[in-house]
């Protein structure tokens, strides 16, 4: 009698491991495709939290040197503050915020924000690697008014409950 030893896979076998795979690509991969979009939104957010933490504790520390400041020293950074509020200038409300989260506009790396001069009033912060920079964003508003304070505000499809999310 000759003894025979089975090496490798049977064609039966492959084919049953193929087919799996490609069953669990069909319902997973629609589902990993979805989480893109939510991680952005998510990352809007966590800026806005970021902006109005890095603003209220701004007033905060202009308000407990007295009221003429034109900077606070927040952990070694200075703030250019305007009656009593960050500037919404990268010197400003742009130094509230972890260094590193705003990059120059050249750097493109996805998952960091560069600042854009909207005008003397406003800044706004666009979300690198959404497909559309330009409509994923969190924008900061100053007019200088202290009677209302800065408006930090997002693009108003993030709220939407139909899921279409300008950080698509």
């Amino acid at each position: 009698m000759v003894k025979s030893s089975q090496r490798g896979f049977t064609l039966i076998e492959l084919v049953v491991v193929i087919v799996i795979l490609g069953i669990l690509a069909a319902f997973a991969l629609p589902r990993f495709a979805r989480l893109d979009t939510s991680a952005r939104v998510a990352s809007v957010r966590a800026l806005e939290g970021s902006l109005r933490s890095g603003n209220a504790l701004a007033r905060s520390l202009w308000l407990a040197q007295g009221t003429g400041a034109a900077t606070v020293n927040m952990e070694g950074v200075a703030v250019a503050m305007t009656a009593g509020y960050p500037a919404p200038t990268a010197g400003g409300i742009g130094n509230t915020l972890t260094t590193g989260t705003v990059v120059p506009a050249a750097n493109l790396t996805p998952g960091r924000w560069h600042a854009v001069v909207i005008n003397a009033t406003t800044l706004r912060f666009q979300l690198n690697g959404a497909v559309t920079p330009a409509n994923c964003f969190v924008q900061y508003v100053w007019d200088g008014v202290a009677a209302t304070g800065p408006v930090i505000t997002l693009p108003g499809a993030i709220n939407n409950p139909t899921n279409t999310s300008p950080c698509q």
